[in-house]
């Protein structure tokens, strides 16, 4: 069974810093793609950032320049770096996580339980 387990979210004000993590645990060949979506109250979920097995990146614009993003492979955990944060990145973060089964070779999508990330003005 895979899961993923995230850490990291809170209170901070306008300008503050946050880092989340997830790290996904079981059994399975390998990761493909990794990322970040967020979910605003009434708004529908939006892709915040995405690395892919090889590193490349890739950002909304609205957090371009603000949020870094990285992973460890060996940890197979992706991290989140999020400055001069802003009230409107309020949201609950999920982790996301395309994941080779042993066995392969289909990749299946996989959450995490969401943390959630409040910026207060």
């Amino acid at each position: 069974q895979v899961q993923l387990v995230e850490s990291g979210g809170g209170l901070v004000q306008a300008g503050g810093s946050l880092r989340l993590s997830c790290a996904a645990s079981g059994r399975f060949a390998s990761i493909n793609n990794m990322g970040w979506y967020r979910e605003a109250p009434g708004k529908q979920r939006e892709l915040v950032s995405i690395i892919t097995s090889g590193g490349t990146t890739n950002f909304a614009d609205s957090v371009k320049g603000r949020f870094t993003i990285s992973r460890d492979n060996a940890k197979n955990t992706v991290y989140l770096q999020m400055n001069s944060l802003k009230p409107e990145d309020t949201a609950v973060y999920y982790c996301y996580c395309e994941i080779i089964k042993l066995g392969g070779p289909y990749q299946y999508a996989y959450w995490g339980q969401g943390t959630q990330v409040t910026v207060s003005s």
